[in-house]
């Protein structure tokens, strides 16, 4: 799937549980340059709607996809601003 995407780097979240994908997101996104893509790898469910309502909710970043697969939840982020 990151094919899809030009992904400037990935972050692996698997095995943390809220709030901690949301805060290694935010710091990943704050080191990227503005139109970079980061991918997040996460095996918390609750994942996919929190990484939505943190983006929503966050200037400069923009969420372009989550997929769901085998335990495995990726969103794809991109910055912004």
């Amino acid at each position: 799937m990151s094919s899809e995407y030009q992904t400037t780097e990935t972050l692996d979240v698997k095995g943390l549980s809220c709030p901690m994908p949301i805060v290694k997101t935010k710091q990943a996104i704050d080191d990227l340059d503005a139109d970079d893509v980061l991918e997040v790898v996460s095996t918390d469910s609750g994942s996919m709607s929190d990484i939505q309502g943190w983006a929503e909710g966050t200037d400069g970043v923009e969420l372009l996809d989550q997929v769901e697969g085998d335990d495995l939840y990726t969103h794809y982020v991109k910055k912004t601003a």
